[in-house]
């Protein structure tokens, strides 16, 4: 259940404040259960009891649902991701960790002078990170579905779970983008657009990039239709699946701009210093942006539309027959991707949102995306909106876990 949270101003964007905190440390067998406890402007996790008591690195193993439901073992069979570099735009990733190891490049950190990305104060962008990139060269450990994949972190939120200016997520996006990343993951988002960062989408995309980013979580203050920038036009947006029985997650924010769905509940994940289970739409879309590295290492050549389109084409269709709010155009499923011959496309199919229904390679339909007042809305999506600074807040629901001691610890 989403936490509730108290709203206070935070600089120039007190109107524009957004509060949602979905992401749950759950107890397995002999941990503490831990309860939803976020407070503050930003989706910010108050202190749990139990939170330094997660999964060890056996159990963490064992509960890798999500690898069965996407056929990744079957799909390592033809591709691992190994040659594809993820961006992950987020809270930093911490390097040290074991699943990590020899997978997280330097990066770049917007939000301190200490750092080079490989640091996180937070938890969620390793957990993002270990979701793609986990190494399988051992038996224990949250395993990536990606895990011959290299992570390049690039921190935009801070300690407090926020960012104000969306200029900054662009410029790291840029950045990634420069440094070579054929992939970029974003799981945060907001209500209201921001030029600087559609500029940014739009340089990704020129650049031959796949960009994924989370739909959003529904919680008190947060917006009720898909979050910026998952509604951009050309990102693939991603909703989330419960996992027995396979539905839709009840806390995922849908709309037309929906593109697939992923495995978003009783996620086991990497943190500084373990592990934690976790929800929430941040976490369905790293598995998807982990299935475009699996495209995009089997076939360096194939352009960013035609990765999009194996990935929509060859999802299973979980609703209404075609597209749909709630799932897209269903689940994603990364070994048919890999192996189902797919007609070739010209462009990105998703660079204009099309009708609830329609297939992949379709003409665009009239659909109106999701999305609060403060965006201008079209058929084809936001319309450019002056630059403003508004919060971005991590979408797949920040941690429930305790943010503080030895997790938290800032490096001296």
């Amino acid at each position: 259940m989403p936490a509730s949270h108290d709203r206070r101003p935070v600089g120039r964007s007190a109107a524009l404040l957004l509060s949602v905190a979905t992401l749950t440390l759950t107890a397995l067998p002999g941990a503490a259960a831990a309860a939803p406890g976020g407070r503050g402007a930003a989706a910010r996790a108050a202190a749990v009891t139990g939170a330094d008591s997660g999964p060890d690195a056996v159990t963490a193993r064992r509960e890798q649902w999500q690898l069965g439901a996407l056929h990744a073992r079957a799909a390592w069979r033809h591709a691992t991701g190994a040659g594809v570099t993820v961006g992950v735009i987020d809270s930093g990733v911490d390097s040290s960790h074991p699943d990590l190891a020899g997978r997280v490049l330097p990066g770049l950190d917007l939000v301190s002078d200490d750092h080079d990305g490989t640091y996180d104060a937070v938890g969620h962008g390793t957990t993002v990170a270990g979701l793609i990139a986990g190494r399988a060269d051992d038996s224990t450990g949250a395993v990536g579905v990606a895990p011959g994949a290299s992570i390049l972190p690039v921190r935009v939120l801070d300690a407090s779970n926020r960012y104000d200016d969306a200029a900054v997520v662009a410029r790291g996006i840029r950045w990634a983008v420069d440094r070579g990343a054929s992939v970029l993951n974003i799981s945060l988002g907001g209500a209201g657009g921001s030029e600087a960062l559609a500029d940014a989408l739009r340089y990704a995309f020129r650049h031959d990039v796949v960009v994924v980013a989370c739909t959003g979580n529904l919680g008190p203050g947060a917006p009720s239709g898909v979050w910026f920038p998952a509604r951009f036009p050309g990102v693939v947006a991603v909703s989330g699946l419960t996992r027995d029985p396979e539905r839709s997650w009840r806390s995922a924010v849908t709309g037309p701009a929906t593109a697939l769905s992923a495995p978003a509940t009783s996620l086991v994940g990497a943190r500084p210093g373990g592990y934690w289970t976790v929800q929430g739409t941040s976490f369905a879309a790293p598995l998807v942006a982990a299935s475009a590295a699996l495209v995009r290492s089997r076939w360096p050549d194939l352009p960013a539309g035609q990765v999009i389109e194996r990935l929509l084409r060859t999802s299973r269709d979980l609703g209404p027959t075609g597209r749909d709010p709630a799932y897209g155009y269903g689940a994603v499923d990364p070994y048919a991707a890999l192996i189902a011959p797919v007609p070739a496309v010209t462009g990105n199919p998703l660079a204009e949102t099309r009708a609830a229904g329609a297939e992949p390679g379709t003409e665009p339909g009239t659909a109106r995306l999701g999305g609060a007042a403060t965006t201008a809305e079209t058929a084809v999506g936001p319309v450019p909106v002056p630059d403003r600074r508004l919060p971005l807040i991590l979408a797949g629901g920040l941690v429930l876990a305790a943010l503080v001691a030895s997790v938290t610890r800032p490096r001296r």
